[in-house]
């Protein structure tokens, strides 16, 4: 969302430095390969990291036009395109960003504590990806929702966790913190949060109370019963950062 405000002219090359300490303190940047590290101008894997400004300027350069978020869980790499050592890596991680024009592939990996390490892959074509309208996803969340809910009463997680409600609360008001760029659509955030609340439950749902360990077939079917809350929130929120990443580029062609 900031990497395509900012090339739209909705937020400056400040703002994303700034918004990105939300997620970590300190983000270096690397290329997968040398021909990569040239073609960009940052230090190549195994070395010493790059800064972020670096790579919004290679990003500049390299006449990138828009991006979208993926999210890849085993079972569902959509957005990734074939096999590769960017589509593996961004399934080891759990998220990545594709980047349309040059394009480019960004993945995001905690290497130590408060430090976040972005690794540029050239991906060649860019992968297609499935497009979900925001209010679809929206619909499913408010479900999920009322599933998640009932699926805490079931495990009696507030009966073996005291203070479950003041835990939610907090876990949810650490990741509603996150700033976004100014003119992000209304809807999009608040389906975002939505999503917020419902990963807070689900995340609370599938830990294990002190002294309540589950036996490992009652864990498993505690996995299953909340994996399609968790994809859910997932489509979610690729939903809404396409719908955002689509306004910003909307109001630029406007302008």
């Amino acid at each position: 969302m900031w990497v395509s405000a900012w090339l739209h002219g909705s937020a400056a090359a400040d703002d994303v430095l700034d918004a990105l300490l939300h997620w970590a303190e300190l983000h270096d940047v690397v290329a997968v390969d040398a021909a990569t590290a040239e073609s960009l101008d940052v230090p190549m894997r195994g070395q010493a990291g790059g800064q972020v400004a670096a790579l919004l300027g290679a990003v500049r350069r390299a006449e990138v036009t828009g991006g979208r978020l993926v999210l890849p869980v085993p079972g569902d790499v959509r957005g990734l395109g074939g096999r590769s050592e960017f589509a593996g890596t961004a399934l080891h991680a759990g998220e990545a960003v594709v980047l349309h024009g040059a394009p480019l592939g960004l993945v995001p990996e905690p290497v130590a504590d408060g430090v976040l390490r972005w690794t540029v892959f050239d991906i060649g074509d860019a992968p297609a990806a499935e497009h979900v309208p925001l209010g679809e996803a929206e619909h499913e969340l408010t479900g999920a929702m009322r599933v998640a809910a009932g699926v805490l009463t079931e495990l009696g997680v507030a009966k073996h966790r005291a203070g479950v409600r003041e835990e939610i609360t907090a876990r949810v008001a650490h990741r509603s913190a996150a700033p976004w760029p100014e003119g992000t659509p209304p809807r999009a955030l608040r389906v975002l949060q939505r999503a917020n609340e419902v990963s807070a439950i689900l995340d609370l749902a599938g830990e294990d109370a002190p002294g309540n360990a589950l036996s490992s077939s009652a864990a498993r079917r505690r996995a299953e019963a909340l994996r399609p809350l968790f994809d859910a929130v997932r489509v979610a929120r690729l939903a809404a950062v396409d719908e955002a990443v689509r306004v910003f580029s909307d109001h630029a062609d406007k302008h």
